[in-house]
């Protein structure tokens, strides 16, 4: 190695002495100073930028601790880390910040890790944070930004590794040019309002390891084959992303999968066989899509541990490769059309916890040792035609929770080890062939809150006391003897038709206040009625009918309020019939085989109950509208009889005469106004526009005939119309007829309808299409939602009284992505619009339902713009629907925002507990009733919809969003929350969004909702 040259030196003469001196100067101020004087500047300037970042947000209290007072240094601030003195990294998560990211933050040179989720944080994109060259690290998710993304957000740092902007209001499409960050590893955009298109060129960003798409209006379009290039990729997300055809081959280069999430979209075509060679793949979840054939190719996934692929069209029979699976926990494979076999190897897996089959067409029998090495804790096979015995040992593990294996075609005994199975909570064996003695521990779980085992040929007895918290139970058509049981405090359903049951009706049993139905018709039940059936203030159905029950019939029947379908029929009861019974509301009355007498009670002789009284010789009736019985004090006189036989028929004759008279009356008008609405007179009906259109009212108005008529309401009825005869372009028209009873009350509820919808945007409102008015009636042309209201999902589409089905239930992430969506809507209502919009009239029926079940707020009839933001308006008159109003809208008569955040919570209790509105009981709304039961200490379990009864899976979800509803229902306007954090709560509970979500059953509700009293 060559000598290193010397430095010159410097030689200190009187002639150099100035250099000299500003040279050590220069050395000293550039070299040994910064590490104090110039270093302490620096911290120094940055304190008074968090100060100004500190102003810029209002000066919130969760920054209290940034101050110039005290000598607390700025790295010890809330939310601050500091590198060598020097700010890195802001974390500030749910401080409840408002306003824009000041300008200010960017001074922070070395700022790489900004963090600031669950805040209220507004405006467009920050493209302010430009600026802030060393960025590696930015959420701002969970907040309220709104507007396009920019497109030339590839400005942003080239170091950039983390970008989440999930959970906010972004529109139209993701810039192109997002694909250009070059260094991103994690992409969160999932739940926002892009409606228009993802780029292909995201495929370009090959260090991509989390991409989240989900939960956006994309416009619909097929998976980009460029998606494939991201071969590093382990979580795709694209849940409800209108995507469609069938998944490129390309997406076969993805080998570093772990989750893949292509749910709720338009797939179809075969799944494709190098799904299942991914070897790193452990959730994968394509249900409600439209897939179809075989499952075919060799299953070497082998770290599967949650694969769903529900609700398609799957034909073939379940792989046996499936019992390779070790690590599988979750099976669902309900809603296809599989046949077969289920596989042995199956009922091996050490890790099985969750296995739904149900809604296929399975044969054979099911695997024997089902249960035996894995903690099983819940199985669902319903409707198919599997036969032979339940395996031994479903309950091994001891976690069986719900097994559900109804409409098949099993025999033989129930196992009598489900007897000793004290986790079980729901057990549904009914429509099979069971036989033999029911294992009569079962009643003795200490969860157990359903049971339904009816049409099969079981025998036993039941115990004297019901487990606390049983709610139903549906044993009839059974072989079933001795005593009715006692006590069962929480009891709504009691059906055990057809029995052999004996003895007396307990006394206790009529004071069970919750008791919805009680049918013990067609057994060997004696003794009367026990008077004080007063307690049954729930009651809907009584059904004593066919047994040996004597006495007279209790008046206190009669005060039942809710009782809708009474028979006693086939007994032997005596005496008069209460006149408090013509008081109830009846759809159903049969009183008939038994040994009345009197007089029916005055309100009860019509044509409606004309076969309720048969076989009572000693009941008469003072109007001819009962057959076959005696008139009440019946004389023989000729004169009598002719009297009364020409008063009949001149009232026949006069009758008939007015009604042709007003027949021929109505068609006229009928006549006039059909010839308006065919076309006749078109040319008075006007038509505004909100949106581009390619129909006029010639396509529109003479389709408004009662065959399309979908529903009506107190301001006019619906219509569903077919465009120009094309089956993919459907309107709804909502039809307000002007009479002038109505004028002013439904001209100013037209006025705002048309005033808000016309002027609004967003994906989960209805979209306003247009308006068409003449001189009659006014039209509003919406978009046309598939799957109507939510109302009938949760209230009508249940089963009938035969056990048919005329729906598929929602499931529970059904329900909580229509409340999210349902959220957002009312979110950007009440903090996006200036001035803000109050509903006034939230509800169930209210909540439109897209294709996907994507939730839309409808009808603004109610609806009012606030002359400022938050404060309330006075009304002239109570709005909104019972069960939903909040309790200051009968007495103030004032409403702000809160009204509907009320309105919206008791939605939430609809949705977790599948009642009504104004199903409480003892005269109180679902909202006080739930209120009660919290107090009193209720279980959650008791009271949770039994279409959606999960209890490990979903349990810690259904309790966030039930107390979410509680806490939305307090009964002061101050205690509720507002929407935005009603929308942070449930977007935090849904556990779709990733690898930031916690695993099923470990969902921590705590951080997010503490106990809240109304």
């Amino acid at each position: 190695m060559a000598p290193r040259a010397k430095s010159p030196s410097i030689q200190a003469s009187p002639s150099n002495i100035p250099p000299l001196i500003c040279l050590l100067t220069l050395l000293l101020s550039s070299s040994l100073l910064p590490r104090s004087t110039s270093q302490s500047t620096s911290q120094e300037d940055e304190k008074q930028t968090l100060l100004k970042i500190k102003a810029g947000w209002g000066n919130p209290p969760a920054l209290g601790s940034w101050s110039n007072s005290g000598a607390r240094d700025h790295c010890n601030w809330a939310g601050i880390l500091c590198t060598n003195g020097l700010v890195t990294k802001i974390s500030l998560p749910t401080q409840n910040i408002t306003g824009p990211i000041p300008p200010a933050i960017c001074d922070l040179k070395n700022l790489s890790f900004l963090d600031l989720p669950y805040n209220d944080l507004s405006g467009p994109f920050p493209i302010t944070l430009y600026n802030c060259s060393n960025l590696e690290y930015l959420d701002i998710s969970q907040n309220l930004f709104v507007g396009e993304i920019p497109a030339d957000i590839y400005r942003m740092s080239s170091r950039l590794t983390h970008l989440n902007l999930s959970s906010n209001n972004f529109t139209g499409e993701i810039p192109p040019s997002m694909g250009w960050l070059a260094a991103l590893r994690s992409l969160r955009l999932h739940s926002n309002l892009f409606n228009r298109s993802f780029p292909a060129e995201l495929g370009n960003l090959s260090a991509l390891e989390t991409l989240t798409l989900e939960w956006n209006p994309f416009t619909p379009a097929r998976l980009p084959p460029e998606f494939g290039k991201l071969t590093k990729l382990s979580f795709l997300g694209m849940t409800r992303t209108n995507i469609f055809g069938e998944i490129p081959e390309s997406f076969g280069n993805l080998v570093e999968l772990e989750q893949l999430d292509l749910a709720w979209n338009a797939l179809n075509g075969t799944i494709p066989g190098w799904i299942w060679e991914l070897e790193k793949l452990k959730y994968l979840y394509l249900y409600a899509n439209k897939f179809s054939g075989e499952i075919n190719g060799t299953i070497r996934a082998l770290n599967l541990v949650e694969l769903d692929i529900s609700k398609n069209q799957l034909t073939g029979s379940i792989p046996e490769d499936i019992g390779k699976l070790k690590n599988l926990s979750l099976l669902f494979m309900y809603y296809n059309r599989l046949s077969g076999e289920i596989p042995a190897s199956i009922g091996l897996l050490p890790n099985m916890q969750d296995i739904r089959l149900f809604s296929n067409n399975l044969t054979g029998v099911l695997p024997p040792e089902l249960g035996k090495h894995s903690p099983l804790w819940n199985f669902e096979v319903q409707w198919n035609s599997i036969s032979g015995k339940l395996p031994e040992y479903l309950c091994a593990g001891k976690a069986l929770t719900s097994l559900n294996v109804f409409d098949n075609n099993f025999t033989g005994e129930v196992p009598a080890s489900l007897g000793d199975c004290s986790t079980l909570d729901n057990i549904q064996l009914y429509r099979n062939a069971f036989s033999g003695d029911f294992p009569a521990g079962i009643w003795s779980a200490v969860n157990l809150t359903t049971v339904l085992i009816h049409d099969n040929a079981l025998s036993g007895t039941l115990p004297d006391e019901l487990p606390w918290n049983i709610t139903r139970v549906e044993m009839q058509n059974n072989r079933f003897t001795g005593k009715i049981p006692s006590t069962a405090k929480n009891l709504a359903v009691f059906k055990a038709s057809n029995n052999l049951f004996s003895g007396e009706i307990p006394a206790t049993l009529v004071g069970i206040s919750r008791l919805q139905m009680l049918s013990l018709g067609r057994n060997q039940i004696s003794g009367s009625i026990p008077p004080a059936v007063s307690a049954w203030t729930s009651l809907n159905v009584l059904n004593l009918s066919d047994n040996r029950l004597s006495g007279e019939i209790p008046a206190a029947l009669g005060s039942l309020p809710v009782l809708t379908s009474l028979d006693l029929s086939g007994n032997q009861l005596s005496g008069e019939i209460p006149q408090a019974i013509g008081k109830l509301a009846l759809n159903f009355l049969n009183l008939s085989s038994n040994q009345l007498s009197g007089e029916i009670p005055a309100s009860l002789q019509n044509q409606a109950y004309d076969r309720s009284f048969l076989a009572n010789p000693g009941l008469c009736s003072s109007s001819n509208s009962i057959k076959d019985l005696r008139t009440c004090g019946y004389r023989s006189k000729g004169s009598d009889k002719l009297s009364k036989g020409l008063l009949v028929l001149f009232l026949v004759l006069g009758a008939a005469f007015l009604s042709a008279v007003v027949a021929i009356g109505y068609s006229m008008v009928r006549e006039h106004r059909r010839r308006k609405m065919d076309g006749d007179d078109l040319d008075s009906w006007k038509l505004t526009s909100f949106h581009a259109l390619d129909f006029t009212e010639h396509n529109v108005v003479p389709k408004l005939t009662e065959s399309n008529s979908i529903g009506s309401g107190g301001s006019g009825r619906v219509y569903r119309v077919v465009l120009r005869d094309r089956a993919e372009e459907i309107v709804a028209v909502k039809k307000i007829w002007n009479n002038r009873k109505m004028d002013a009350k439904l001209a100013k509820e037209f006025q705002a309808e048309v005033e808000i919808l016309g002027s609004i945007r967003h994906a989960n409102i209805v979209k306003l299409l247009c308006c068409i008015a003449n001189d009659d009636s006014k039209l509003l042309v919406y978009e046309y939602m598939e799957n109507g209201s939510l109302n009938q999902w949760l209230h009508m589409f249940q089963r009938t009284e035969d056990g048919q089905e005329r729906s598929n239930p929602l499931d529970w992430p059904t329900r909580l992505g229509i409340a999210i969506g349902a959220a957002r809507g009312l979110c950007y209502m009440h903090h996006d619009c200036s001035p803000p919009i109050v509903h006034r009239d939230v509800k169930s029926s209210n909540i439109l339902l897209d294709a996907g079940f994507g939730a839309k707020i409808a009808d603004f009839g109610l609806a009012r713009m606030l002359a400022k933001g938050g404060e309330p308006e006075s009304v002239s008159v109570i709005a909104g629907s019972f069960g939903y109003m909040a309790p200051e809208c009968g007495r103030l008569r004032k409403v702000n925002q809160k009204v509907d955040v009320f309105s919206f919570g008791v939605v939430l209790l609809e949705l977790v507990t599948g009642r009504r509105a104004n199903e409480g009981g003892e005269d109180e709304c679902l909202a006080e009733w739930a209120w009660r039961y919290y107090e009193e200490g209720g279980g959650l379990i008791d009271i949770i919809d039994e279409e959606i009864r999960d209890p490990l899976l979903y349990l810690a979800e259904m309790e966030v969003v039930f107390r979410l509803g509680l806490f939305c229902t307090a009964k002061m306007p101050s205690s509720r929350p507002s929407m935005k954090e009603v929308l942070q709560v449930l977007a935090k509970c849904d556990k779709r969004l990733g690898p930031q979500s916690t695993p099923h059953g470990q969902f921590d509700a705590a951080p997010l909702l503490q106990n809240q009293k109304g």
